[in-house]
């Protein structure tokens, strides 16, 4: 069986996936769109792209095609989600799937009612060492985990007008390690209290947003966590990752360009970390597209699924609020405020 993928969105992250997808020899990539394409014709001919069009219907219509990649804007991916589960073709979303809560709630269950196949873009997931670490705490080689400890520091802030339609910090950035959180430690938040505030660019303080935050949580197996973010960190993107158990500890450090380590009687030096994160993260990259492509082909669950993008948002919602109010949020009062929305 071959699958044939349809791409909606080629921006950064829609070529990187183009280009994952390609080194799949049961998939292809047949069709791409996006808002503007004059400047897309030479990639799509390059990329052995049958279909360049500004309208993603022609995308959610072609019966070749089996699955959809949707790298739009956040603000499109929940509308887009209804009409390809509609449209009966499976779908990888990145992340957030949406802004709103309720939104992505009616978008998991049109994909549900659909009875087709969701993976959520959090590709840290697949990332070897992090990957590890989850199957050294499944295995409970370091025994029951009490503390785990989420280090995420971009190399520099983004663009104001990034900022602008971001989401905002926990949205945007935090997400990720909401949803890394939740998968390591295979218990759900229960409980978030954050600090934040501006300390990088004032600039981002006057839209709303914060750059630098501090995030605690509970879990409803006991533990604890730490989340540290900041949107500048002048040495490289920071990335680290500890858990903490009755038997030991396991931690990911940063990927450098090379593990040399120079000592001499004047200093001991080594590399920095992998400035940009498609350095950082390009076997994640790789790895997330060939297990959502083998999900559909094997009928398998996916790893990361739009419940897990619905709870990782959760916890970004309870953190702002925690943020606003200066208090501890639960998770279950985001939940129930939802249910009583929708």
């Amino acid at each position: 069986m071959t699958l044939t993928v349809g791409v909606i969105g080629a921006g950064r992250i829609g070529k990187i996936h183009v280009d994952n997808l390609r080194g799949i020899s049961q998939v292809k990539v047949k069709s791409v769109s996006d808002v503007v394409i004059d400047h897309l014709e030479g990639w799509a001919k390059e990329k052995g792209i049958e279909v360049l069009t500004t309208n993603y219907e022609e995308i959610l219509h072609d019966p070749e095609i089996n699955a959809v990649f949707i790298c739009s804007p956040t603000t499109t991916h929940a509308n887009l989600i209804k009409e390809t589960a509609a449209a009966g073709k499976h779908i990888f979303c990145e992340k957030p799937v949406s802004f709103s809560v309720e939104e992505t709630e009616e978008a998991l269950e049109a994909v549900e009612k659909a009875g087709v196949m969701l993976q959520v873009g959090f590709n840290r997931r697949f990332d070897p060492n992090f990957r590890k670490i989850r199957e050294l705490v499944q295995t409970g080689e370091i025994g029951t985990p009490h503390i785990l400890k989420i280090t995420s520091r971009d190399p520099q802030p983004p663009g104001i007008d990034y900022i602008k339609t971001s989401g905002g910090l926990f949205m945007d950035m935090a997400i990720h390690d909401f949803d890394m959180a939740r998968y390591i430690m295979d218990s759900e938040v229960v409980e978030v209290f954050a600090n934040g505030a501006v300390l990088v660019d004032p600039a981002i303080g006057e839209e709303g947003d914060i750059d630098t935050a501090i995030i605690t949580l509970k879990f409803a197996n006991g533990a604890l966590g730490v989340i540290d973010n900041s949107r500048q960190a002048a040495y490289g993107y920071d990335q680290r990752l500890e858990v903490f158990g009755d038997k030991g500890a396991a931690q990911a450090e940063n990927n450098r360009p090379n593990t040399v380590e120079v000592s001499t009687a004047q200093h001991v030096a080594k590399e920095k970390p992998l400035y940009f994160f498609l350095e950082r993260y390009t076997q994640a990259y790789i790895d997330e597209v060939n297990e959502f492509a083998t999900s559909i082909l094997k009928s398998k669950p996916v790893i990361c699924s739009g419940i897990d993008g619905l709870q990782a948002e959760r916890i970004a919602k309870a953190a702002k609020k925690s943020l606003d109010t200066g208090a501890p949020v639960q998770l279950q009062s985001i939940e129930e405020s939802s249910a009583v929305i929708s």
